[in-house]
């Protein structure tokens, strides 16, 4: 049992949690879930012992051994496979015993012990956990440091899932996953033998994984049985009950009060008021839920205009003359809502940049409408807010010649009215300079919506909030996002990004989640009988292709580790600040001609393997 008893933790002067209590189940699966700024965080920095309340303790069976990823990601020239394998220190420790040891009970020992705790199936379990968030073969041989810190994080994420603590503690886990990635963890999370507890806004991993809600709201812990959407109906039933007991209350608060006033100045009835009043005096009011401002979005409705929009025909699109997309052939109308899916290295970024006109295509045309406007949502807009400014002071110079009314509608729209209007970006929450960044992209009503993980500031509530904006909104949607709740809501036609092509995904999210999971797919077709052929021969040809499948193989060895080059110069280029620092640090001119000369490698290592297999595949038929 983990026990939180009477948390109260203050911080600045503002009381984060007060006296917190509730009590965790052994092996049971927690979300943690409350507002943005709420003190989820902080609870959980209280668990770990990272942080000590000013009030209270955390109770829990000594020997207990707690998972929780650390701020700062894993760096160095270790791979991201040996920094999965050393995170089980207890089998790190036995192995170098097991070799060292001269005591042969000892030893004995040792290897009874390592064969309990399934040591030697501990290298394809690691391989297996990064496979599953994103890192292939060749990537888990990589150093550390040639990853950028969202990639880091995954590995973070992934030793800490190989550890299997007693008690995981994850906190948004899946902000730097992609998609797939975030299915792969829902799946594991499902079956993880230990005590779990979650802070996440995917509604979908609350459904799916947890068995109990723990909301975290004015300081105050409350638990709930079930997953999310049991939660919000068991509040929703609260919040009618906290209403009535209002109104009731209210209306007796009302009785009082007029019963006082007109019998305090009568003696005969002074002692009755005077009663009356201590009764008022002690009556402790009933607060209702209240409405909350950040949860308002209104995107402006754009112009009609004549499909369609876009049109990409046979378009490539890529960095420093190496295409990462080919033979586009796309057709985006006013009234599209399309979702791109695909594995964060695939192309989706790259493709929404070609549609925003950030790119331009290196073959082929891309066609659209002279009167489109396009908003166009990054993660790169919300960093790259000034910290001093307003929202009033961005959205004044971004309608410069407007009217201060128009821009104050504006930021109405996104819930910044009041003292929100004139409060520093830097002290918003991180919801709240996203919803300013998607108030500053839509300013001049777009005809086209790109967002590029617009939730991952987000809380729950105003993710749905965020769904029925997009619902209302008349105009062209385009979303990459790895919450499939949003895509499922908002998306009525999907796109697949995968090996250089961008194509229309023909089955449902529902189908595109079992192929990710490998559910549900129809067995392989069965083999025709071998024709039996001479036997020199055939040796002669298994010989033959065995050569060439080797020579394939080298070559798409190459071709992985050419790409995984490009991918760091390309980093290095585009997103500076998660790039590797001694790359990031030369000049651009520089980094273009390496890039070019990688590219001209990759497209000979790419031709070598593509002979190579196509000589192998026709003396195999």
């Amino acid at each position: 049992m983990l026990t939180i008893n009477g948390i109260t933790v203050r911080l600045g002067g503002r009381t984060i949690l007060d006296r917190a209590t509730a009590a965790i189940r052994p092996r049971s699966r927690v979300g943690l879930i409350g507002r943005n700024g709420a003190g989820k965080s902080t609870l959980m920095k209280v668990m770990i012992g990272q942080l000590d309340p000013d009030e209270g303790q955390v109770d829990m069976p000594r020997r207990t051994r707690l998972g929780y990823i650390a701020q700062e990601a894993p760096s160095g020239t270790a791979t991201p496979f040996e920094t999965v394998l050393a995170a089980d220190v207890e089998r790190a420790e036995l192995m170098v015993e097991s070799e060292t040891c001269t005591d042969m009970d000892r030893l004995g020992d040792v290897h009874e012990r390592l064969l309990a705790i399934d040591a030697y199936g501990a290298p394809a379990r690691a391989s297996r956990i990064l496979l599953g968030l994103g890192f292939d073969e060749e990537m888990q041989a990589r150093p550390l440091d040639s990853y950028s810190g969202g990639w880091k994080m995954r590995v973070a994420l992934a030793a800490l899932l190989f550890s299997e603590p007693d008690v995981l503690l994850l906190d948004e886990p899946s902000n730097h996953l992609d998609l797939e990635a975030t299915l792969w963890l829902e799946n594991f999370l499902k079956s993880y033998p230990g005590t779990l507890v979650v802070i996440s806004h995917e509604r979908d991993l609350l459904n799916n994984v947890v068995d109990t809600i723990l909301h975290l709201e004015r300081g105050k812990i409350t638990l709930y049985a079930g997953g999310y959407d049991d939660f919000e109906r068991q509040r929703a039933e609260r919040a009618a009950q906290l209403a009535a007991a209002k109104a009731s209350q209210d209306a007796q608060r009302a009785r009082l009060q007029d019963y006082i006033a007109r019998n305090s100045a009568r003696a005969s009835t002074a002692k009755q008021a005077q009663s009356r009043a201590k009764m008022l005096a002690k009556m402790q009011p009933i607060a209702a839920m209240a409405d909350d401002p950040s949860l308002s979005f209104a995107f402006p409705n754009p112009s009609e205009l004549k499909p369609p929009l876009i049109t990409l025909e046979m378009a490539a699109v890529g960095y420093a003359e190496t295409p990462v997309l080919r033979s586009l052939g796309l057709r985006i109308d006013p009234d599209d809502r399309i979702a791109l899916l695909g594995r964060n290295g695939n192309g989706k970024t790259t493709l929404a940049r070609l549609l925003a006109a950030q790119l331009a295509p290196m073959e082929g045309e891309v066609v659209a409408s002279g009167k489109m406007k396009v908003g166009y949502f990054t993660q790169y807009q919300v960093e790259e807010l000034h910290g001093d400014d307003t929202p009033l002071q961005h959205m004044s110079r971004a309608m410069e010649g407007q009217t201060p009314a128009a821009v104050r509608a504006q930021l109405g729209r996104f819930g910044f009215s009041g003292d929100k209007a004139t409060t520093a970006a830097n002290k918003l929450s991180g919801g709240e300079r996203a919803r300013l960044a998607l108030a500053l992209i839509t300013r001049n009503a777009p005809h086209l919506l790109i967002l590029d993980e617009p939730t991952n500031h987000l809380d729950v509530d105003a993710r749905e909030a965020l769904v029925q904006a997009l619902n209302d909104y008349d105009g062209a949607v385009i979303l990459i996002s790895h919450d499939r709740h949003m895509v499922e809501l908002t998306a009525d036609r999907l796109v697949l990004v995968e090996g250089g092509a961008a194509t229309d995904y023909p089955g449902s999210m529902d189908d595109y989640i079992d192929f990710v999971l490998g559910r549900n797919q129809p067995s392989s077709p069965a083999k025709p009988k071998a024709v039996k052929v001479d036997g020199k021969a055939a040796a002669k040809a298994r010989e033959a292709a065995k050569a060439l499948k080797k020579a394939a193989s080298e070559a798409e060895r190459e071709s992985q580790r050419l790409a995984a080059e490009c991918s760091a110069l390309d980093r290095a280029m585009f997103d500076p600040a998660g790039a590797d620092p001694k790359l990031a640090a030369l000049p651009m001119s520089e980094l273009s001609r390496r890039r070019a000369k990688l590219a001209a490698e990759l497209e000979r290592a790419e031709a070598r393997w593509l002979e190579a297999s196509e000589q192998a595949e026709s003396l195999a038929a």
